[in-house]
């Protein structure tokens, strides 16, 4: 016994040193550094335009063309505010609410459906499922832009054209949400939890919104915000099926501004410029408000 545990002890010796050596540690700092480096860079590129849209918001026309773009040239952002809400009796405002409605109303019915659904895929077991989840995943590979115009062909035939509903009913159906809703699922809700339930007494209905719902809140709040910023930064769908400026998106509305100048002549860059700023603030504050959720993502769905 003696002898084995001196064996065990010196052949333990070097590993310990090895760890410990000055090469391995520095060859840790070196990894430290590279990775630091690496996330400072991103940070920067991913920062930079931002920066640049800043700072040409506060300028007005001359100085936008004549000035470092990456510095101040005076402070007329309340100027171009003030153009920015009052320009065309304050169209701007309404293609903001028009962006919210549809980006809010439909995100928020398509995540309900996404997880009702997602939940159906991966807790219930009937004839063709296997068959609904891989036409599920095959759908979303195809790009929207192929369904933009059959989805117009559709909604002109029913007179749906230039309507919030053409916005709307696309947002409620997104098969990537539906993906997302199955895999969490599968990993938060457990069998033994359902089966419990249904022997108390609970209804599939009462089941799905008293205890799915809660568990999934993290999985929801996932869907929920990348549907957000899929809706709100779409610009295709709505340059198809919308017509009249009252129904525009915020972005196809600055399209229309920017396009302006060729056009007829008269430059709206420096109102551009000022909305698109303005446009990045309720993403910003969509991110902020649901990063809570993810922080308690790791014990929302265990079980006491």
């Amino acid at each position: 016994m003696v002898l084995t545990e001196d064996r065990a002890k010196k052949s333990s010796t070097p590993a310990v040193r090895r760890l410990t050596s000055p090469d391995a540690a520095s060859r840790s700092r070196g990894g430290q550094r590279f990775l630091l480096i690496g996330l400072v860079l991103a940070s920067v590129y991913s920062l930079f335009p931002v920066w640049w849209l800043i700072v040409a918001a506060t300028k007005d026309r001359t100085a936008l063309y004549q000035s470092n773009g990456l510095w101040f040239s005076g402070w007329h952002l309340w100027d171009n505010l003030h153009q920015l809400f009052t320009y065309e009796d304050g169209i701007f405002l309404r293609w903001t609410a028009n962006s919210l409605l549809y980006a809010g109303v439909g995100s928020l019915g398509g995540t309900l459906i996404a997880l009702a659904t997602g939940y159906g895929l991966a807790r219930f077991d009937f004839p063709g499922r296997n068959l609904v989840f891989a036409c599920v995943v095959g759908s979303f590979l195809i790009p929207i832009a192929l369904l933009t115009l059959p989805l117009y062909l559709l909604f002109s035939a029913i007179g749906m054209v230039d309507t919030p509903w053409a916005m709307l009913i696309p947002c409620l159906i997104n098969p990537f949400s539906v993906y997302l809703a199955k895999v969490y699922t599968e990993s938060t809700i457990p069998y033994e939890l359902l089966e419990a339930a249904r022997l108390d007494g609970a209804g599939e209905l009462r089941i799905f919104v008293s205890i799915v719902l809660r568990m999934m809140t993290t999985g929801g709040a996932t869907v929920f915000l990348l549907a957000f910023v899929n809706t709100w930064n779409a610009f295709f769908l709505p340059l198809t099926v919308l017509r009249g400026e009252e129904n525009w998106t915020l972005n196809l509305g600055l399209y229309n501004w920017s396009g302006k100048r060729l056009e007829s002549g008269v430059d709206l860059t420096s109102l551009v410029l000022t909305g698109a700023l303005l446009s990045i603030v309720p993403m910003a504050i969509m991110m902020v408000a649901m990063r809570r959720y993810w922080r308690t993502g790791v014990t929302l769905g265990a079980l006491k």
